[in-house]
């Protein structure tokens, strides 16, 4: 059997690097798309790295000072000499063409790796040691980050990214703009974290009927709303056709048993009305699947974010989650230790905040049966939640444990942790009959720790 050649073209590549010692205006334009690992020469890749740290100085390129760098790296012979780089440059008529040869060379180490991962799959399936759904999760997860880096520019020069950072700066100070992540609408949660950042695992957690969904789903329609980003919302407990009736009641203020039972007002219609108008116009994705894994939710989040600019992903709820087949026997802290490194990963993974509900354990009823504030500590499988997490929210209302309390249509939000942030905790308006959670007008504030 004849071993086939992979794909390139090595033409190409010495006239890419041709245009880059004869005109080094087009460095930038060809670092958008290759790196050097896309060139298929040993050689040119040599060129082409000693090329790039002598732009990033802010030398001047040309055939003179590429020969004194190589020499300089002992490297100058190994690539053939001054006369390889003026062949180099005397097999360039015109550098009007470079991002066509960049990209074309990029699709060339695309297909390359292809390949690689096509190889390995192939020889990992009949080794026969992983289990089929996490030999999936390997393939998609390996030809996402392909299509991933196909999407974003390739390798960028820190004087590139400086420039684009300080112009997000300069809007950012004349906007008086103080948020770095996505909005949420409440007011001192913003303040408090600057936005829900992008790559962050976010856990929000509360003992039963403290209005975790509600929270949740408030949330994801302000980010939805505000920011103008598809979101995603994984329903492992609640059936679709209930987080929309839930839905329209927080968003139209109207009681739920009122519109379950067709008890409705002509206002009431108006509203609903107007609130169906809004969900037109956003991008608010559910999946009710009831036995989701997480390498489901992971594969299923993947492919929507190759559909859709997906801006976040809410999970209804963490304990829910199953783990891999092999660990399914393990115990159970093992098995949420497992779902929650995946969860951060798949964070980092797409570069968008994944959102995760989890409930809390018994420890603040035992603790203060009258006034039980949850803690941190408090997570139930609580060791690799708080250390994944980059936010923990933890949800209290008062007037669920006394009657008479002075916190009455209130709920705290204690923000137990924050990577990169201020701890403490404020409150907001919870509307108990339209399920809704919202700013107080007049706010009774609590110091952060």
């Amino acid at each position: 059997m004849v071993e086939r050649e992979a794909p390139h073209s090595i033409e190409v590549e010495k006239a890419l690097l041709g245009a880059m010692m004869l005109d080094q205006e087009t460095i930038p334009r060809i670092l958008e798309y290759v790196d050097k690992s896309c060139f298929y020469s040993e050689t040119h890749q040599l060129i082409f790295d000693t090329i790039v740290k002598l732009f990033e100085k802010n030398v001047v390129v040309d055939i003179m000072t590429v020969s004194e760098e190589l020499e300089r790296r002992n490297l100058l012979e190994k690539i053939g000499g001054k006369e390889e780089l003026l062949n180099l440059v005397n097999s360039v008529l015109t550098t009007a063409g470079v991002e066509e040869w960049a990209k074309l060379i990029l699709e060339k180490a695309i297909k390359r790796k292809l390949i690689q991962i096509s190889t390995q799959i192939i020889k990992e399936t009949y080794e026969d040691k992983l289990p089929v759904d996490e030999l999936l999760d390997k393939a998609e997860s390996m030809i996402f980050s392909i299509k991933e880096a196909r999407i974003r520019k390739g390798f960028t020069s820190l004087k590139e990214i400086l420039k684009e950072t300080l112009k997000e700066i300069e809007e950012a100070s004349q906007k008086k703009r103080l948020l770095t992540g996505l909005e949420t609408g409440f007011y001192k949660l913003d303040e408090m974290t600057s936005g829900i950042q992008n790559g962050d695992l976010v856990i929000i957690a509360g003992r039963p009927s403290m209005g975790k969904t509600a929270f949740a789903l408030n949330l994801a329609v302000n980010v939805a709303v505000r920011n103008q980003v598809p979101v995603a919302f994984f329903s492992l407990e609640m059936s679709k056709e209930l987080l929309i009736q839930r839905l329209i009641c927080s968003e139209a203020r109207i009681p739920l048993r009122a519109l379950r039972a067709g008890a409705l007002t002509t206002d009431a219609w108006r509203r609903i009305s107007a609130v169906c108008g809004l969900f037109y116009e956003i991008e608010f994705l559910i999946d009710d699947s009831p036995r989701l894994s997480v390498l489901d939710i992971r594969a299923k989040a993947r492919r929507l974010k190759s559909q859709v600019p997906l801006g976040m992903i809410v999970i209804d709820y963490l304990q829910l989650i199953e783990g891999v087949k092999e660990s399914r026997s393990a115990a159970r802290q093992e098995i949420i230790s497992e779902i929650s490194r995946s969860l951060k990963a798949l964070a980092k993974e797409l570069n968008i905040p994944v959102v995760c509900l989890s409930q809390l354990s018994r420890s603040p009823e035992r603790r203060d049966p009258k006034r039980p504030i949850p803690q941190l500590a408090d997570l139930r499988e609580s060791g690799a939640i708080e250390q994944d997490a980059d936010l923990v929210i933890l949800l209290y209302r008062d007037e669920f444990y006394n009657e008479n309390s002075p916190e009455k249509g209130m709920a705290r939000i204690i923000i137990a942790k924050q990577r990169n942030g201020p701890t403490g905790q404020f409150k907001l308006a919870f509307i108990n009959e339209y399920m809704r959670f919202d700013n107080l007008t007049f706010e009774e504030e609590i110091e952060p720790e």
